[in-house]
Order: C-alpha cells, then sequence, then structure tokens
C-alpha cells in the first residue's frame, strides 16, 4: 500500500483551506477529520498494531494535492510502531536508523557490547571484595578513632577534674602531662595507620575500578558521537527546496543541540515526504488514539497541536515557503480595543480581562492587558500582580507603581487572596463537590502543557462543585464552581480533565480536550484585604458564556 491514499469518502463539496494552518494552535479542517477518521478505521483492522495503539500513540495526516492536482492524504505515526519506522500505509521516517546493516545499528551494537563489559567487572568478585575491603576499612577506621577520642576526651575531664580540686604535687601534675601527650600521639599514630591502610584499599579498588572508567568515558564519547551523527542524517526539506540537518536548526534557532527523538514525530515525517514526493501540503492534523500517558493528559480520538520541545524548530525552517495561517496566539488581543474596569483607586486597578488577550506582553499575542492599562492610563508603572491563561477571562489585578505591586504580589504568595472561577466542563462528573490535589509539573517537550507528577510536581490543590447543569449544543454539559487553593499553571484545566481529577475537560480546553469558540474558564470573584486601606475588597463579574 503507497503512503499516498485517496479519499475513499465523498469530498467534493468540501472546500479546501486557501492557508496551510498552523500546527501548533488550529482546529482540524473537515479534510484532515475525515483522513483521521479513515486512517482510523484502518489501525483498527490492523491487529498486529491493537496492543501498542491501546497504550497509547500520536498518529497524523496531511491532505495534499498531486501534480495532477487531485486532493489526497499521508498518514504518520511518531516515533516507532511495533518495533519498526516502516509500516505498510504510513509514509517512512526521514532517516531510518533501524537498519540491522547501517552504521547506527552496528555502533549502537559496540556501545552495548562496552555496557555488558562494566557490568561484567562491576558483578566481578575482584571488584566486589575490593569495593567490600575498602567499605570495611574505612568503618573499622570511623569506629575505632571515634572511640579513641570520646576515650581521650573522657580522660581530659577527669584530668580538669583533678586539676581543679588542687594539692597536686608536681610529680602528679607530671604524670597528667605525660598522659595527655601519649593518648594525643596514640590518635596520631592509629590516624596515620588506617589513612595508610585505606589508601592502600583504595589504590587496590581503583585498579579495577580505573578500567570501569575508562569504559564509561568511552561509552560517553562514542553515544555522543553517535547521537551527533544521527542528527546530522536528518535532513529536513522546506517549502523552499531549501535543506537542513537537524544539528543546523536547533543551533540556529536554540543554539543547543537538538533533544533526543527530534524529527520522530509525525508532523516533519509527513512534510518531509510530501516535499520529496513532489506533493503540495494543503493541511494537517495530528491525533491521540489509546490510553493516556501517566501523569498527562492525552484523550482518545482528539487532535493536538505538535509538541514544542521538539518540532517547533523542525516546523518553523520546514513550513517555509508555504502560506501558513497565524496562530490563535498571534491573532488574538488585537481586536481587543477597550477592557472593562471593574475597580480604580490609588493603588490599584482591577479589569475584567477578555478570553484571547495576554495578560503580560509575550513573544506573540498582540496588545496584553498590561500594555492596554499603560496606555489608557497613560503610565509606564502599572503591573499586572498575578495572570490568567490567555484563553481564560474574567478578574485580573494591577498594581500602581512598585510598592503596590509588590504589597499585592505578597498577598498572593501568602495564600491570602481567595478566588473563584465558573467553567462549563464538557460532561457532568460523578461527584458534586469534592478537593482536587494533583501535584504539576511543566510538560517540557510539550510547552505550555503540564502533567501530573506525584513525585515531582509542586502542590496543586483545588475545590470544586457543581452549580448546575445545561445543555451545549445537544450535549449535558456541568457548571462548576472552582476555587484554586494554590495558584500553578492550567491547575483547574488538569484538575478538570485529568483521570484522576474530575476526568472532565473544560469545553473549549484545545490543549486538555476539544477546542470550541472558546475556553469556557471565566475568574469570577476575588477577595482580599486591600494591602493599604486595609478594607474587605470582593469583586464579582459574571462569565458571557453563561449569559
Amino acid at each position: 500500500m503507497e503512503p499516498l491514499h485517496r479519499f475513499t469518502a465523498d469530498i467534493r463539496i468540501i472546500e479546501p483551506p486557501e492557508r496551510f494552518n498552523n500546527p501548533f494552535h488550529y482546529n482540524p479542517h473537515q479534510l484532515c477529520q475525515i483522513a483521521a477518521d479513515e486512517v482510523k478505521n484502518y489501525i483498527s483492522g490492523r491487529k498486529d498494531f491493537a496492543t501498542e495503539v491501546a497504550e497509547g500513540k500520536m498518529f497524523g495526516v496531511l491532505v495534499v494535492r498531486d501534480a495532477c492536482g487531485c486532493l489526497g492524504y499521508l498518514a504518520a505515526f511518531s516515533g516507532l510502531l511495533c518495533g519498526s519506522n516502516v509500516q505498510e500505509g504510513f509514509v517512512p521516517a526521514v532517516f531510518d536508523f533501524l537498519n540491522p546493516d547501517g552504521y547506527f545499528k552496528r555502533e549502537e551494537g559496540e556501545i552495548s557490547d562496552i555496557n555488558i563489559r562494566i557490568a561484567a567487572i562491576c558483578n566481578s568478585s575482584d571488584y566486589k571484595e575490593a569495593l567490600d575491603r575498602l567499605e570495611i576499612c574505612r568503618k573499622q577506621a570511623e569506629s575505632e578513632l571515634a572511640l579513641m577520642r570520646e576515650d581521650n576526651r573522657q580522660a581530659k575531664i577527669l584530668r580538669d577534674k583533678m586539676r581543679s580540686e588542687g594539692n597536686m604535687t608536681p610529680e602528679e601534675e607530671a604524670l597528667l602531662v605525660r598522659d595527655s601527650q601519649y593518648r594525643k600521639a596514640e590518635l596520631k599514630r592509629c590516624t596515620k595507620m588506617w589513612s595508610e591502610k585505606i589508601a592502600e584499599a583504595e589504590a587496590l579498588f581503583n585498579s579495577v575500578k580505573s578500567v570501569v572508567e575508562r569504559l564509561k568515558e568511552e561509552r560517553k564519547r562514542r553515544s555522543a558521537s553517535l547521537q551527533e551523527w544521527l542528527f546530522s542524517q536528518f535532513v529536513m526539506l522546506n517549502a523552499r527546496g531549501e535543506s537542513r540537518t537537524l544539528l543546523q536548526i536547533f543551533a540556529e534557532q536554540r543554539g543547543c543541540i537538538p533533544p533526543a527523538g527530534a524529527g520522530e514525530c509525525a508532523a516533519p515525517k509527513l512534510l518531509q515526504y510530501a516535499y520529496k514526493n513532489s506533493l503540495q501540503p494543503i493541511c494537517m492534523a495530528e491525533f491521540w488514539l489509546g490510553a493516556s500517558p501517566v501523569g498527562e493528559v492525552r484523550r482518545d480520538g482528539c487532535f493536538y497541536g505538535s509538541c514544542k520541545g521538539k518540532c517547533e524548530p523542525i516546523l518553523a525552517f520546514m513550513l517555509q515557503g508555504l502560506d501558513v495561517e497565524k496562530s490563535s496566539l498571534e491573532e488574538a488581543g488585537e481586536r481587543f480595543a477597550d477592557i472593562p474596569v471593574l475597580y480604580e483607586d490609588d493603588w490599584l486597578i482591577v479589569v475584567d480581562k477578555p478570553s484571547g488577550m495576554l495578560s503580560v506582553p509575550g513573544k506573540v499575542g498582540g496588545r496584553s492587558v498590561q500594555e492596554w492599562l499603560a496606555c489608557h492610563f497613560d503610565r509606564e508603572d502599572i503591573f499586572v500582580a498575578h495572570r490568567l491563561d490567555m484563553s481564560t477571562s474574567g478578574i485580573l489585578v494591577a498594581a500602581k507603581g512598585v510598592e503596590a505591586f509588590k504589597a499585592m504580589q505578597s498577598l498572593f504568595a501568602r495564600r491570602l487572596v481567595q478566588k473563584s472561577y465558573m467553567a462549563l466542563l464538557s460532561a457532568v462528573p460523578k461527584n458534586k463537590e469534592g478537593q482536587i490535589s494533583l501535584p504539576l509539573l511543566p510538560d517540557y517537550m510539550h510547552r505550555p502543557r503540564q502533567m501530573v507528577d506525584v513525585a515531582n510536581g509542586k502542590e496543586a490543590v483545588t475545590l470544586y462543585s457543581i452549580v448546575s447543569t445545561c445543555d451545549n449544543n445537544g450535549k449535558e454539559c456541568a457548571v462548576a464552581q472552582l476555587q484554586p487553593l494554590t495558584g500553578r499553571t492550567h491547575q483547574l484545566r488538569v484538575h478538570c480533565a485529568h483521570i484522576l481529577g474530575l476526568g472532565t475537560p473544560i469545553v473549549g480546553d484545545e490543549l486538555y480536550g476539544l477546542p470550541d469558540k472558546r475556553l469556557m474558564l471565566h475568574a469570577s470573584q476575588i477577595a482580599f484585604e486591600h494591602p493599604f486601606t486595609h478594607k474587605k475588597v470582593v469583586l464579582e463579574s459574571a462569565p458571557d458564556f453563561l449569559k
């Protein structure tokens, strides 16, 4: 089966998009949705894929136009599938490093042999005996010298007591002096003796260990060299006909070497095959099948943007020459001419931030709330005291001047600000109220996504209650009140979407659920003691999506 597929569905009445979609922020075009459905149907018939796909796998489709002007689509999977880079019906890898006769596998085999040699030495009787002898010698030295020091300390206490009582003859004083000198000399002699014994044991152990260290250094050097060689074999193309290796792309854009697995995701594979075979890219989408990875929020059948850690630099190069849509981040913010001001005094300004506007200036996103405030109030010393996600609307507090800014930040840091949010959930949770405690950690390869990590994540606690249920486009949804007791990035979004939380994503959450007109999350109430007047400030705002 060729990688280029013709649609089995009738697509004659569907208009292709005028511009290629931004791969990081998009709503999948209807053609991509149809292509994805056909790929899912094909995968369901591959029994050899069943186990791996059930455990979770990212796939992608790229709608293309051939030289005759006919539309078709390509399919790809991220990483390996059933231990292989090559599967019938999918585009090949940019570079197939799994060729058993290729340099990568040969060198990988030799590195594996080094691992075996290291393990053999570390498990050998000579290595274990030398290590045991060194550890025993150190423990014996520590124990014996500790006993001598304690004995000397008690002897000194006794000498001091005898002297304090007085009436000592010169001969008795001389005996005390000689006792002190003898004990110090004995401690010095024993310390030297044990130092020599430990040095001898260390020399014996190091003679065996040095072989292991040399092998480890060789392994490190050869592994780094192999990784660099591998990235130099990934020669990526773009729509202009230009080429760059992964090493060049990451060096130019990030000043670093590529992360492991770079170039093996679905999106780069799809574009590479299209360029190499003179196919014009029309639109693209990536979707997840199977269970969610531990700690992450991935939903079976849902579409996701390309990963930032590995794919952002690669796709930035590969998309050059295509007419690509601006992302929602790039377009947002510019349309907001006015923002409602809910409260103002000599120190604070509280506004009702619209969805789609950044709280503070970013790389993209148009004018932020902070920039709008500076312009609207004609002063540069206005600072947003906390943040709301770009997609989240609602109450946002800003401070006039550095002193007020620091005072409000202190209130937030000490958790003296009570915040409440209203959210429209995509389903009705089983429990009507409760507490969610799931530690969060940034997903560095998929920024700005967050993941649950019990071992390394930061504490994140949310109180929730289901206020009511409602109909949303024919589906029963829940209106929830959410109260974050901590302030982690995406805390409410992850706590709602994660299976260990509510298991029901917020409507419109394109990162952890499904895209919609907007993210249905609104900061609806805030309460705090004013840092300067010491009066209670309570402000409320109703979300437009519940009106």
